[in-house]
């Protein structure tokens, strides 16, 4: 029988707003404006044997607009390729824009692609993700970020927590990094006593500390128990990380910024992190996401992936040591699906592929779409 080959790709760029301006630290240091709005890339792949597949892709802030704008470019490459050879189709629209380079905005929009084979080819197999990918567990332990942002008052922050608790969350994450740090020490301490001391909370400095800093803050934060510091320094910086993670009882974990396998391994080999955090969209997608997975367990490292876990939830189940996903409503009203919590953890689809489909709102919020090759 002749292989299958991709016909038809249709490329939806979306904009999700958000119901309440978000602020972190990167905010409150001046850095960033408080973020309105989600730049979505969507990918749906269709082949010649009647197979669909939908990925995604996205940028905080800045960076839609040229997501979109290089995936466009490189769509026509993917034409007449065998879905089934993924790690092939990868390199051949890496080499498509090759001129952009092998990190950051040029691999963010193959993600879209490769996330959108991985689906096409679970769902042909009648299979959710989880399971074409080989699963370990049926559900994953999860923690809640949207609740913990800086711009949410305290009393807020206690009443939002308490709430994650009553949907089954089973960890809460806290924004710290502000230029006053005794608000910091404040905010943990009071939902530290909040939850109790064994409910699992984390907090996140979104890359504002400095070296000294970062260590005088990781020290201080040593009694409150936490699962992890994430991001204390800036996001490239593997040595400072590294001689946190050494020095601290606390464990360290950052990740999410990192946009190739490469950055990832860099961290790896220097002991910069104790939880790594990759984000699948940002390095490319499901293909090299796995790369950075491999090399992860094989140094003894948890996973924590970032954002995006109506996607993560199908890599998470099939690590062999067990992750935390990160649990954002954000992306929801993009789908008609949801994900079900239950006692701390978040239930794996058993829908094929990924098991969504895109909601009437994300077809409202689209600002531009492209075709390629014939659509169905």
């Amino acid at each position: 029988m002749a292989e299958d080959a991709v016909t038809g790709i249709r490329l939806r760029s979306v904009a999700l707003p958000l119901r309440t301006p978000i602020s972190d630290a990167k905010v409150l240091t001046g850095r960033q404006k408080p973020m309105t709005e989600i730049a979505i890339l969507f990918c749906e792949v269709e082949s010649r044997d009647g197979h669909r597949g939908l990925g995604i892709s996205y940028s905080k802030r800045a960076g839609g607009p040229g997501q979109f704008a290089h995936a466009r470019e490189i769509a026509p490459a993917l034409l007449g390729a065998d879905p089934s050879d993924i790690a092939k189709a990868w390199d051949t629209l890496g080499w498509a824009g090759a001129s952009a380079g092998r990190s950051g905005l040029a691999v963010q929009a193959i993600g879209a692609f490769d996330v959108a084979l991985w689906d096409l080819k679970a769902r042909r197999a009648g299979l959710s993700l989880a399971k074409l990918l080989g699963a370990q567990r049926d559900s994953v332990r999860c923690y809640n970020t949207s609740g913990g942002f800086l711009h949410t008052p305290l009393e807020e922050l206690l009443v939002n927590t308490d709430r994650a608790r009553a949907k089954g969350i089973g960890g809460i994450k806290l924004k710290v990094g502000q230029p006053d740090w005794a608000e910091d020490i404040r905010r943990v301490s009071r939902v530290r006593e909040h939850l109790g001391d064994a409910f699992p909370l984390m907090v996140d400095a979104n890359q504002q500390w400095d070296r000294p800093t970062a260590m005088r803050m990781g020290r201080t934060f040593e009694r409150f128990n936490l699962i992890w510091i994430e991001e204390p320094l800036d996001c490239l910086d593997a040595a400072g990380h590294a001689a946190l993670a050494a020095a601290l009882d606390t464990p360290v974990a950052t990740g999410e910024m990192l946009t190739s396998v490469a950055e990832h391994w860099d961290f790896i080999r220097q002991g910069g992190a104790d939880f790594l955090m990759p984000d699948a969209p940002r390095v490319g997608g499901i293909t090299p996401f796995l790369k950075v997975a491999a090399l992860a367990e094989f140094a003894g490292l948890t996973i924590a992936p970032h954002f995006s876990m109506e996607l993560h939830i199908h890599l998470a189940a099939a690590l062999q040591r067990e992750p935390w996903v990160e649990h954002f409503e954000w992306l929801e009203p993009l789908f008609n699906e949801r994900l079900e919590l239950e006692d701390g953890r978040m239930r794996v689809p058993t829908r094929p592929g990924l098991g969504l489909s895109l909601s009437e709102r994300a077809l409202a919020w689209t600002r531009e779409t492209a075709g390629f090759g014939s659509l169905g």
